[in-house]
């Protein structure tokens, strides 16, 4: 997510290296770099130019901090015009006073409105709520289908009426149902078109007076840069969208679209789309995603995905083994387990501060690998994870042979679970807590 800009910044900045203090003609200097860093994200021009004209103002003449050498103070500068430009606080769902919340989904064919219907809805799902999706997509082959898909995979009801029906006459009666069964939440997933036209605009427009919605999302790709900012401008104009849900964005190493939204329309991005599965979804902090942009990491989104994959019971019983030295493969496994359910182990890479985006750019987390291991684990008796002293040389071929690897495999295996309880024989009170909130890489 935002490489490319992250390397151009982190270039531009280096200008401002071995200064003693900063003249307003190396903030200048500095600032044409950041420039171009901006443009070549697809970053809308006038965004630009404000942006640059605002961090120059405050950076010429600013009494740099003791503590701070002049290129971390343009930083910092930097880090705070990101962060306003993107909308400053990170925004929040309206949810209605009196149930149903209605959240209606809007955007083009192709840019994922009926997936991250059903992500949103998973996720509400997780903080109590009890959502609904509504089918009101009647015009793309298998749309229908494709939310009903998505909601049997989350545990989320769908209400579909077929392709016959007008989508106005569908929204509404979906919330009637909502309304009859106790459904808190209604997601609508309106229809797209390849383009903007009339016929859609008034659709929706009907839509959207129909049901009242406490929010209007409007879904676009990332990765389309200004085309995305464009898109968002119009549909704004003509519909008076709540916020945006930007998709796609592990896969925009640009930025354009993130940076320029909120300025282009006046209306805040609620949501990221960051991959393919369900629950490939965060709320967007401003200040997090500047801190990404940067290359300084975002620790908090780190925590509460660990968080959301590990509870506070397995923590204790693991700290519990790692004091009595009893910590087997067995939880070796169920510690990689734990790790996989965080997610894309790249993007999880990426959120810790200092990590090196261009050394990481080529790096391919092998999770393969973790198959691998956990096919080796699967393959040993139950007294052979407990203790694995005891596994000799034919007990090591059977186990490579079952997992459908070689004896090097398992021998490399053994060797850093080996190592990993020598580790933690350096580890007692506080700091056994800690290590017993840590994920084990392979």
């Amino acid at each position: 997510m935002f490489q490319n800009l992250t390397e151009k910044l982190a270039g531009a900045f280096k200008k401002f290296k071995n200064k003693g203090k900063l003249t307003e003609a190396d903030v200048k200097e500095g600032m044409r770099e950041v420039k171009l860093a901006l443009l070549e994200a697809d970053v809308n021009f006038k965004v630009v130019k404000e942006f640059v004209k605002s961090v120059t103002e405050r950076a010429v003449g600013a009494q740099v901090l003791e503590s701070l050498l002049p290129a971390q103070h343009i930083v910092k500068i930097v880090n705070e015009e990101l962060v306003r430009l993107m909308g400053g606080e990170t925004p929040k769902i309206n949810i209605s006073p009196k149930p149903p919340t209605v959240i209606m989904m809007v955007g083009l064919q192709g840019a994922g409105k009926t997936t991250h219907a059903g992500k949103i809805a998973g996720m509400y799902k997780q903080k109590s709520k009890n959502p609904l999706l509504v089918a009101c997509d009647v015009y793309r082959p298998a749309a229908v289908d494709q939310l009903k898909i998505v909601g049997e995979s989350i545990g989320i009801p769908v209400f579909s009426m077929g392709t016959k029906i007008s989508p106005v006459e569908i929204a509404k009666a979906g919330l009637e149902h909502a309304k009859k069964n106790g459904n808190d939440m209604v997601i609508i997933d309106t229809a797209g078109r390849l383009h903007i036209d009339e016929q859609l605009m008034e659709e929706l427009v009907n839509i959207k007076s129909a049901t009242d919605p406490s929010e209007v999302l409007l879904v676009v790709d990332a990765m389309t840069g200004q085309d995305a900012v464009n898109v968002a401008k119009t549909f704004n104009d003509l519909l008076d969208i709540s916020g945006v849900v930007l998709t796609k964005m592990d896969g925009d190493t640009r930025g354009g679209a993130a940076l320029s939204v909120k300025y282009i329309t006046g209306k805040p991005i609620k949501f990221v789309g960051t991959g393919e599965k369900l629950d490939a979804i965060e709320l967007f902090h401003p200040d997090r995603m500047a801190s990404r942009i940067l290359g300084m990491g975002d620790i908090l989104s780190l925590i509460e995905k660990a968080e959301a994959a590990y509870d506070e019971k397995n923590a204790k019983e693991l700290e519990k083994k790692m004091r009595e030295q009893t910590f087997s493969l067995e939880d070796f496994l169920d510690q990689m387990r734990q790790l996989k359910k965080m997610g894309n182990l790249d993007q999880i890479l990426a959120m810790m501060p200092g990590a090196n985006t261009g050394a990481l750019k080529n790096a391919q987390i092998d999770e393969k690998q973790m198959a691998r291991i956990e096919a080796i684990i699967l393959s040993m008796t139950p007294e052979e994870r407990l203790k694995p002293d005891i596994i000799n040389g034919s007990r090591r071929k059977r186990i490579a042979k079952g997992s459908g690897t070689e004896v090097e495999d398992v021998n490399r295996l053994l060797r850093q679970f080996d190592q990993m309880k020598k580790m933690m024989k350096q580890f007692s009170g506080k700091n056994m807590k800690k290590l017993a909130g840590m994920r084990f890489p392979m």
